[in-house]
């Protein structure tokens, strides 16, 4: 099958509501069967041609589930079969696949037996003993299956009314996803292509808010109480004749399924369907339904796919653009319920901060010495204050006496708190807990904990954000990420109210089948895609799904592009997408490193920076071709070599997994090197930075490699040199002299060592209290469908 053809064979849902006879023919048991063995088999493949397909098989097995109710029972079925034999001869690969498979087809069951939900979750039970990431993933299902045992259809509710910022007051919470892609790759009409794909197919088919309610009512009532008791195409048909009318049974819904899960199992459910089949024959009794209700059900299920949620495409230009984007969506119309109002203290722009936010230093700036008065008579001349009307009649000299509008620059002791809590969080969730800095812990972080160690205040608004590009969208959103935590340490605004969860889709500018996205041990330095590789490197579903749109992507715009007229949407990138935010829900953390970059021009002053996975300094005048190096002799290399480099000192701290850290010195002659931060293979997956010369002259008391969190480099000559951060040629610098490189301090960890400072008598303390727990290294947390499996 091609690509072509598997696009287009599974179109996208209608919002119509219809049985199972009108919706795609159900498939055999023995169908599905083969469907899950093509996507396991799939998953282990590595020969060159499947990688460009890996993912189809899964995305067309999930269609067949969402286009027919029917087809999802036989999956849950046939995957819990699975899984109990993966569970046998502990063939743990196909675990977390299967897992995340059965869950997503689990949600978007019309109906499922109880006997079924017991089997799905005794198996969840059964992963807890199991090492991580198995027994992080199992909790979390474990959870997600009592919960939904007990009251059938509410995961399905909570996402339907999250995704699509559906009102109510039982449930406030509220999804969005953002998809910033970088237009260094996506340039021209391939950008255009993939925002028409993106947001056009983002609905699914559903046009307002009302085809969402009606989904919802339908879905629940069909949960609870199956098709025997409930004539699922007859309430179809009355909820889409009652228009307005369904908003209240809408809220009776979201209501009764809040409060059954407050009660939990204490009534196994037996309130919840009263409740919802006494609802379902008010809804009937809006037509001429005796007969209907008297007979019970029809024995059918209804067809109520699972809507994709609301997504936005933007081409990132600018870095603060994304916080722009998040602010404006904080406070649009769909957020103004009274979870998210925003008072005068709160309510300002961002564009109304002082560009000079970016000005790093080791700890956050808590007050701005300003010589502004806040009055706009003493503005200098020629300069246009923003005159406010007033209301009432003042003279004109009075107006002018107006204080302009200030904000509270010092943080409150609950804002610094919530930084504090974002540090523990991040600390507690993840097994080892602390950072890279000075400790030696060098044991990658993944996984969240489904245990918090302290309650923290919940926030309503989650912005999924997805990156889609090379490692140079990467290092832009490191950078954003840390400049947006030392504003929020300087004052609260998004911290409190946002829940940040981010997401990558390696997509590189070389499409063809050699592309290193998809060559896991190819050298970081060569790979523009290395991030990506890691983490298909060390979750397989990932690689299978995500790392294989790589090539997809391109492909997809470029048939949109060459269409002649306007095309309907291709729902397959929109489909994926939806899949890895809703079940990519597994950290893979990594640090973010500053850079202090020093110029031989005394008059300029230094640079403080950040990169998050490659750093790469180069002196100009030393770089040769290969093509030159190929046509020189052997004499000529040497006599090269002898004088081709320049001298630079090395101050760095080598770390050790045992934790006993040496600091060394050293000098040697090299024309550049190389520091990453991505390991290229799992023997060397360390959280730590990778340091290789290029060494013109070899001695053997150098190490091959250096492996350190904090090193300084310092020309001793005449001679500067290039640094390039993240691979990206719009950040780079040139006639340096020195780097100096630490991992980011948390904002959270420098707030709490401020407190602490002001009850010092001046001695220097070591972390106590708090900061022995607190995360001292901030680090850019990816989603994964696993985090690290070892």
């Amino acid at each position: 099958m091609t690509n072509k053809a598997a696009w287009d064979s599974l179109s996208s849902p209608t919002n119509s509501m219809e049985p199972i006879g009108s919706c795609a023919p159900s498939a055999s048991e023995s169908d599905i069967y083969r469907s899950v063995q093509a996507v396991l088999r799939e998953l282990e493949s590595q020969h060159p041609s499947s990688v460009l397909n890996k993912g189809m098989l899964r995305w067309t097995l999930h269609k067949k589930v969402r286009n027919n109710p029917a087809n999802s029972l036989i999956l849950v079925r046939v995957v819990v079969k699975e899984l109990e034999k993966a569970e046998r001869v502990d063939c743990r690969i196909h675990i977390i696949p299967l897992l995340h498979t059965l869950i997503y087809a689990v949600i978007q069951s019309a109906y499922l037996p109880d006997d079924l939900y017991k089997r799905v979750y005794d198996f969840c039970k059964r992963l807890l003993t199991l090492p991580q990431p198995y027994c992080t993933v199992g909790l979390s299902y474990t959870r997600r299956m009592k919960t939904e045992r007990y009251t059938p259809g509410v995961l399905y509710q909570r996402m339907v009314v999250a995704e699509q910022s559906l009102k109510n007051v039982y449930h406030p919470f509220q999804e969005r996803v953002f998809v910033f892609a970088d237009p260094a790759v996506f340039s021209g009409p391939l950008g255009g292509a993939l925002r028409w794909d993106i947001e056009a197919s983002g609905s699914g088919g559903y046009l307002n808010p009302l085809d969402y309610m009606r989904s919802v009512v339908q879905h629940s009532i069909q949960a609870a109480l199956g098709g025997e008791l409930c004539h699922s195409h007859k309430l179809a048909q009355v909820l889409k004749e009652m228009g307005q009318d369904v908003e209240p049974y809408f809220q009776e819904v979201v209501a009764s399924l809040e409060q059954s899960v407050e009660e939990g199992s204490k009534g196994e459910g037996v309130m919840l369907r009263g409740r919802l089949r006494q609802l379902y024959r008010e809804i009937l009794t809006h037509t001429d339904t005796s007969d209907i209700l008297s007979s019970g059900g029809g024995g059918s299920l209804c067809d109520t796919p699972l809507p994709n949620p609301e997504m936005s495409f933007h081409l990132w230009q600018e870095d603060e653009e994304i916080w722009r984007e998040l602010a404006k969506c904080v406070r649009s119309s769909s957020m103004s319920s009274e979870h998210f109002c925003l008072d005068q203290e709160t309510d300002f722009d961002l564009a109304d901060l002082p560009a000079d936010l970016t000005s790093s230093s080791a700890m956050p700036r808590h007050s701005v010495m300003s010589t502004d008065s806040g009055i706009e008579r003493d503005l200098p001349p020629g300069v246009e204050p923003s005159v406010v009307e007033p209301s009432g009649g003042l003279e004109e000299g009075e107006a002018r006496l107006t204080r302009r509008g200030g904000i509270k620059m010092r943080p409150s002791v609950t804002d610094n708190m919530a930084l504090m809590q974002d540090a523990l969080e991040e600390s507690g969730s993840v097994a080892g807990g602390g950072g890279a800095i000075g400790g030696g812990k060098l044991q990658r972080k993944a996984g969240c904990s489904g245990t918090p160690s302290f309650s923290k205040q919940q926030k309503h608004f989650t912005a999924r954000i997805v990156v889609m590009g090379d490692d140079r969208v990467l290092g832009k959103l490191a950078k954003a990420f840390y400049f947006l935590r030392k504003r929020e340490a300087r004052r609260l605004f998004l911290t409190m109210k946002v829940n940040f969860q981010f997401y990558y889709i390696p997509v590189c500018e070389d499409t063809s089948p050699t592309c290193p996205v998809k060559e896991n041990l190819s050298p970081s330095r060569d790979n523009p895609c290395a991030l990506g590789s890691y983490l298909g490197m060390v979750d397989p579903w990932y690689d299978c799904n995500i790392n294989s749109l790589g090539s997809m992507i391109p492909k997809l715009a470029k048939m949109q592009s060459k269409s002649s007229k306007q095309a309907e949407p291709n729902p397959f990138l929109s489909d994926v997408i939806s899949y890895y935010v809703r079940t990519g829900l597994q950290p893979v953390y990594f640090t973010i490193y500053s850079v202090k970059i020093s110029f031989s021009n005394l008059t300029k002053d230094p640079v403080e920076d950040v990169f998050l996975s490659h750093l790469e300094l180069d002196f100009p005048e030393f770089k040769q071709s290969p093509a030159t190096l190929k046509a020189m002799t052997i004499k000529q290399k040497k006599n090269t070599g002898d004088v081709c480099g320049a001298v630079v000192s090395v101050n760095y701290t080598k770390v050790s997994l045992s934790g006993r850290d040496v600091d060394k010195g050293m000098s040697v002659r090299t024309s550049g090197a190389q520091i990453s931060a991505i390991p290229s293979n799992e023997t060397e997956d360390l959280n730590c930075l990778t340091v290789a010369f290029n060494e013109t002259k070899p001695k053997n008391t150098m190490e091959a490699k250096i492996r350190t969190c904090n090193i300084k480099i310092r020309t001793l000559e005449m001679k500067t040199f290039t640094v390039t951060l993240d691979k990206d040629s719009r950040r780079t610098f040139k006639d340096v002299q020195s780097i100096e490189i630490t991992p980011c301090l948390d904002p959270g960890y420098c707030v709490q060592k401020t407190m602490r400072s002001k009850f010092s008598l001046g001695e220097e303390e070591r972390d106590a209290g708090l900061s022995k727990y607190m995360n001292k290294g901030l680090p850019l947390p990816i989603n994964t469908f696993a985090g690290i499996i070892n």
